[in-house]
């Protein structure tokens, strides 16, 4: 064989582990950014599991309070019935909302922020919304990853081939959600 043919299988070969090399790295970020969805729906379903007790607890204080309460309820009822992660993360961005609202109410009744129920289930609620939000970070930066992969040269090429496609990131739909919550103690 001449030294062109050799060239040739080297080349050859070098292709055909660099297409190996990607599809594989490509199949790992897609099952890992699988798995960290599966992580943001166990704790989405924790959360979503504590929010009957908070709003039974929150309820007997302060039954006038309905329209609060059905809003918590819809939104609760509609993350779980999402099917997407795109439509996930929108219920979910309600139920932040509705679940703020219920604080709110919780604030102007002293005897219910005194309830040990209401307060453990406030705390367990803090410890779920740090886990969601670290599920969520851990998936963004998976996705992040893969969307990158899938996108870029010579990448792209061996992700169209095998039909890899981007996801969507997880993130807050409203940019007052990102800012930093204000904190009063007075009038």
């Amino acid at each position: 064989m001449t030294l062109g043919g050799w060239m040739f299988l080297v080349v050859l070969a070098l292709l055909v582990w660099f297409a190996i090399a990607t599809y594989n790295r490509l199949v790992g970020l897609r099952q890992r950014s699988g798995e960290a969805w599966s992580d943001i729906e166990v704790q989405l379903k924790r959360r979503a599991d504590l929010v009957p007790n908070l709003v039974e607890t929150v309820k007997g204080y302060a039954s006038h309070e309905r329209k609060t309460f059905e809003e918590v309820t819809r939104w609760r009822g509609a993350a779980l019935a999402a099917g997407s992660p795109e439509a996930r993360a929108q219920a979910e961005n309600q139920l932040t909302q509705a679940l703020r609202s219920l604080f709110a109410v919780a604030e102007a009744y002293p005897e219910l922020k005194a309830n040990q129920n209401f307060q453990q289930l406030q705390s367990d609620l803090a410890e779920i919304e740090e886990a969601v939000q670290n599920a969520r970070r851990y998936y963004n930066a998976v996705v992040r990853d893969l969307n990158t992969a899938v996108e870029s040269f010579p990448s792209n090429f061996v992700a169209t081939a095998f039909q890899f496609k981007r996801r969507e990131f997880f993130e807050l739909e409203r940019p007052e959600e990102r800012q930093v919550p204000r904190v009063s103690f007075g009038t």
